[in-house]
């Protein structure tokens, strides 16, 4: 299961990505919003972030004007890895090195057709472990505010 979530610029960019992901047989979990009413993202980062941190969605895609916020805003729940990506060469390789279970991405940076190829590289590339396991290590101690030197 993907959590997806957006904000009001991100709306048609996040239908796109729901199609997409009903073509590549993906089920989802849709966290808002539906509308092009301003509305505030780190609402919507939130519980599509949650759902990933407690094992209701595998992964999750959130996507905002520029992605940054959004980005941000993800990060803020303990568990989260978001990268935000503008190219499938950076999902793939957050993806390989970084075990990054969030995706996001600016809707008024990026076309659909980039974003589906985005999209595409994240979900299909796994983790590669090794000595990129070790460095997650670090960023989940960093999380739980412990000493990594």
């Amino acid at each position: 299961m993907i959590a997806i979530a957006c904000d009001h610029a991100a709306v048609e960019l996040k239908n796109e990505i729901k199609a997409l992901l009903t073509e590549m047989g993906e089920e989802y979990c849709d966290f808002g919003t539906d509308t092009s009413a301003s509305c505030d993202y780190p609402m919507f980062a939130a519980r599509a972030a949650k759902a990933v941190a407690d094992g209701t969605c595998e992964k999750g895609i959130v996507i905002c004007g520029t992605g940054i916020g959004i980005s941000i805003a993800a990060n803020k729940v303990h568990g989260i890895r978001c990268a935000l990506c503008g190219d499938p060469l950076s999902a793939q390789l957050t993806r390989q090195h970084n075990n990054a279970n969030m995706l996001a991405m600016g809707a008024r940076i990026i076309g659909a057709e980039l974003a589906k190829a985005i999209v595409k590289a994240f979900l299909t590339t796994p983790f590669e472990g090794g000595r990129h396991q070790r460095r997650v290590d670090l960023i989940t101690k960093l999380e739980q505010e412990q000493v990594i030197e």
